[in-house]
């Protein structure tokens, strides 16, 4: 397979092309997070709560996996570029093995913690048996996971946008199916509550890796895991985690911000905590579609990088910045609107629907500005540049934003930490900006 195409396709077309097939798997996946909740909530509040206490840990283990899978993606796609097709196939083969020891790792680190972890934030004990429920049974599939991203990591990496669209939305939908059938029960199936809907995430799960492997199997691949590529590499394996690591670090980073807010918001009221893993999961409909313009952006900077083509490279980024904009300014408009009946699909409890329209009003202010943060870097980890990337996430989920809600929150009560995501969001912008300009140099001024 040929993928020069990255470096000689029209650059709109091209990032049209490698994005608009993200997007859509994006916005299948938000589709999935927002009606997986849904069934959830039809439950009882308790089993919402147990959902949004359990998030941070799930969040993290999904970081792992797809943060590694950035650090694959880039220098499968930085190595072909530079036509080192041999080191491509020795990226991907060390990248596969390591995200499998990563995902055992996950599997027995997160079951470990999630007692004491659950046990911080409540002292429902019901609240605390679903999430240990529904966290044992997500977890045992971490493996899955880690290799299925992997997987799809790979396959973007050389252009192959569609099939892992198939993939991720086969698995979407197949969630989605089961979840009312596991959850409820249906025929001889019995009703399993919210054990059923952690069920139908790791069968989902599963199938999009068998996707991936009859795939991979039997089809020409211009990428190949192999054997003899196994041998010890510390300066590949360095590579990799130097990408990854700053990667997972990004996208762990919300872990970290939910659990935090959560235990300032849990001092008034729990409704208030689930408020916050409502937005998080109505916010997947913006940011995921915008993260799918990113990923397919990611390799092509990478590639061309690689090929030293700069020109293309400060083009992509700006295509990527101006599209995500947009994007995030329909979500604005969405949320400004429509803020009531948003939250009022996950709860029927007129305070929470009340908190919640605060809420959505207040943070998507923000919205359009975290495009700057979020394009450039999705730019930086294709360029390779981990740690600059890094710097940005520690800017929008720790350095500005914990801060800002605990003195926020001590002058106006919870609405204070509304207010500090998009305050964060404006001066995060203006420092990722200025991260990306240093960074890559003369390519900002290049046409």
């Amino acid at each position: 397979m040929n993928d020069t195409f990255m470096k000689t396709k029209p650059v709109f077309p091209l990032l049209v092309s490698m994005a608009l097939p993200n997007v859509i798997s994006m916005l299948v996946n938000s589709l999935y997070n927002i009606v997986d909740s849904l069934f959830v909530a039809q439950i009882n509040e308790q089993a919402m709560t147990a959902l949004s206490l359990v998030f941070p840990i799930q969040n993290f283990v999904s970081a792992v996996a797809i943060g590694f899978g950035i650090g694959i993606n880039a220098l499968v796609a930085l190595y072909r570029g530079a036509g080192d097709h041999d080191r491509a196939d020795a990226a991907a083969t060390h990248g596969m093995a390591l995200s499998v020891l990563h995902g055992i790792l996950c599997t027995l680190a997160a079951t470990a913690i999630m007692p004491g972890f659950l046990a911080r934030f409540t002292t429902d004990g019901t609240i605390v048996s679903m999430g240990v429920t529904y966290s044992t049974i997500v977890f045992l599939f971490a493996t899955v996971n880690m290799a299925s991203l992997a997987f799809e990591k790979l396959f973007q990496a050389v252009g192959r946008m569609k099939l892992t669209m198939i993939a991720l939305i086969s698995g979407c939908v197949c969630n989605i199916l089961l979840d009312p059938v596991l959850i409820f029960g249906l025929g001889p199936v019995p009703a399993m509550g919210i054990a059923g809907a952690a069920l139908a995430t790791g069968i989902g799960q599963a199938v999009a890796l068998v996707i991936y492997l009859v795939v991979y199997s039997t089809t020409e691949s211009p990428v190949h895991l192999r054997r003899k590529a196994l041998r010890p590499d510390l300066s590949l394996e360095g590579r990799l985690y130097a990408i990854g690591v700053p990667a997972i670090l990004n996208l762990a980073l919300p872990s970290l911000l939910v659990t935090f807010l959560n235990g300032l918001l849990a001092a008034f009221s729990e409704s208030y905590v689930v408020v916050l893993g409502i937005y998080y999961k109505l916010q997947t409909f913006l940011y995921l579609p915008a993260n799918g313009i990113v990923q397919g952006m990611r390799p092509l900077i990478g590639y061309n990088y690689g090929a030293k083509e700069h020109a293309r490279v400060a083009k992509l980024y700006q295509l990527t910045l101006g599209m995500s904009a947009v994007i995030m300014a329909a979500g604005t408009v969405i949320c400004m609107a429509a803020s009531a009946p948003l939250i009022g699909l996950f709860s029927s409890n007129p305070d929470t629907i009340a908190i919640g329209q605060t809420a959505l009003r207040i943070i998507c202010l923000g919205f359009v500005v975290s495009a700057v943060s979020t394009t450039s870097s999705g730019a930086l980890e294709g360029l390779g540049k981990g740690a600059a990337s890094l710097v940005i996430s520690l800017c929008r989920y720790v350095i500005f934003i914990m801060p800002l809600a605990w003195l926020l929150c001590r002058q106006l009560g919870p609405t204070g930490v509304w207010h500090a995501f998009w305050v964060t969001e404006v001066l995060s912008a203006v420092i990722a900006f200025a991260v990306y300009r240093k960074s890559v140099g003369p390519l900002s001024h290049l046409r």
